[in-house]
């Protein structure tokens, strides 16, 4: 299978990403890539809730999506949205940090909501608290996906072990992880991390990534990468915004699930 991971350096203002991405779509497709995947957020990189609030929509009235959703059908792409800021109608005002896989009719197959938030201090001056204006998912999702079944997941998440091996133990041979990455975790942490989480479940790791400053103090790791289900890494997008394309080979799941097949080794243990 022939993919390709768009690395995005997405700002603030939803129509400008979404025309940038639509020309990334367009040399991923003649590219020959079947199955493309974007960043999270792709549509706003902001911590302004008062202009989030301001330019961002409910799902079904958001212009990135229906576009999206048009330009997969048009070039017959399965596509990956990393994810979108999206309006939820909530009481408290918190959008939602939400991924969607889409068929290469263009239809929904399946939505996943961030669970875990990005609440930490990294240092004195650079702070995170995702959780002011993000509603947490709570429901992991699979997918079917071609021959095979895709597990979703996004950024943060990747902290949470349990979460893949559940998506992996549900039948998940693949795990897209479409991630806006801090730079001080994203040097330290990104790239073991997501070689971890490969290696644990046997699966492929597909992680489209948001690279470069996006304005005030935001600054992401870029460095996009596809991990093969023994560990090592397929892809490295390095720091440059992009169009990266990487062959995989899903029958390497099962070879490395039978080496070591260690999704069946559970057991229940008392304590600490």
């Amino acid at each position: 299978m022939k993919i390709a991971l768009c690395q995005m350096n997405s700002n603030d203002d939803p129509a400008q990403n979404l025309q940038v991405l639509l020309g990334m779509l367009d040399e991923a497709a003649s590219g020959g890539a079947t199955f493309v995947l974007t960043p999270e957020v792709l549509n706003c990189m902001s911590f302004d809730r008062k202009h989030q609030n301001d330019v961002l929509e409910l799902e079904e009235n958001d212009a990135s999506l229906a576009a999206l959703q048009t330009k997969a059908a048009e070039l017959g792409i399965w596509l990956l949205i990393g994810s979108l800021a999206l309006k939820t109608g909530d009481p408290d005002n918190r959008f939602a940090n939400r991924s969607f896989l889409i068929d290469p009719q263009g239809s929904i197959v399946s939505k996943y909501d961030k669970i875990h938030m990005f609440d930490v201090n990294l240092s004195e001056t650079e702070s995170y608290r995702e959780s002011a204006g993000y509603r947490p998912g709570d429901r992991a999702v699979t997918a079917a996906f071609q021959d095979t079944i895709l597990g979703m997941a996004i950024c943060y998440d990747v902290r949470f072990p349990h979460l893949f091996r559940q998506l992996a133990q549900n039948g998940a041979t693949v795990i897209t992880v479409p991630a806006a990455f801090a730079r001080p975790t994203g040097a330290a942490h990104w790239e073991t991390l997501l070689r971890a989480r490969a290696i644990e479940n046997g699966a492929f790791i597909l992680a489209p990534a948001q690279t470069g400053h996006h304005g005030g103090t935001r600054k992401t790791h870029g460095h996009s990468l596809v991990v093969a289900p023994w560990g090592e890494v397929l892809l490295d997008a390095g720091i440059d915004a992009g169009v990266y394309f990487c062959e995989i080979d899903l029958s390497d799941v099962q070879k490395a699930r039978a080496r070591v097949p260690s999704l069946g080794h559970d057991r229940n243990f008392d304590g600490p």
